[in-house]
This record gives structure tokens, sequence and C-alpha cells, in this order.
């Protein structure tokens, strides 16, 4: 069993971070944790979002963890204006706007098969075993998504 750090965040936004378009996730809370996570999208879609975001909401996979990504820093808010300008990178509405931390994430990949999980508050952990067919090829995509893919498309 190897267990990674997890990271709950509501579609459309974790669609938007393993796509590689959203660069920071916004939170109140602070991590000192750096290196890479798992994104977990909870059951719960914001319909609002997906409209002002031009995100398809029916297509979202919810329930599950759709990808990775590496949290390489956290950037502090102290002023709404370095908030404002970082808006093209976490996507958030105004309504977030009180959320002092910023998770900086790149190296983002989506999993070509979810994995389901019940989501958890906060930055949890995940146990992955390769004990059946279907953990071998989840510890596959998480370890080296990139190699495996090359190899299905070679064959």
């Amino acid at each position: 069993m190897t267990s990674f750090k997890c990271l709950s965040v509501s579609q459309p936004f974790a669609y938007l971070i393993i796509s590689g378009k959203k660069k920071i996730e916004l939170r109140s809370w602070n991590t000192n944790f750096r290196g890479d996570i798992l994104i977990h999208a909870p059951l719960k879609i914001r319909k609002s979002d997906c409209r002002r975001l031009h995100v398809e909401g029916k297509h979202l996979v919810t329930g599950a963890i759709i990808g990775k990504a590496t949290l390489y820093d956290v950037k502090k808010y102290g002023a709404k204006r370095e908030w404002i300008d970082d808006a093209r990178y976490h996507l958030a509405s105004s309504v977030f706007s009180s959320k002092r931390y910023g998770f900086l994430l790149k190296n983002a990949k989506a999993f070509s098969i979810p994995i389901p999980c019940k989501g958890r508050l906060g930055l949890f952990d995940v146990q992955i075993g390769a004990t059946g067919p279907n953990d071998v090829q989840i510890a596959s995509d998480i370890f080296d998504e990139e190699y495996r893919t090359q190899w299905i498309n070679h064959h």
C-alpha cells in the first residue's frame, strides 16, 4: 500500500486543474506540504460556475479522484488587489475573495480511469494498494501516466 495526499476540489474546478487551466486553488487554510497531490472531485457540481466558465457540467466526473498535480508553493493574499491580479489563474468568482491562501499547482495530469473515492476536508491521505488488476492500473496511472499512455497509443 502506498499513501498519497489528496485534495477535494468542487467541479468544474477539479476538471480545470487537471486540464491545466487552473493553476491556483484557493483555500482559507495554509499547508506546509509540497509535492504531488491527487485531485478529488466530490459529488457536488457548482452549476453557476460551470455556466460562468463555459464548462459542460453533465460530462464532469464526480465522486472520484480524477488526476494529480504538483503543489509547489502557497501564496498568501494580503490584499484584494493581489487576489484580483491572479484571477486568470484561480478562476474563482468574487464569492471566494475571502480565501487568503492560493495553492500553486503545476504538472497537472488527468487519469484515464477515475478512482472512486469519498472526499474529506483538508489535505487527506488516500491509500492505494496494488493487490488486484484494477489496483495495478490505478497505481500505474498515479506513478507514470505519460509512459502508460504512450505504450497504449503504440499498440
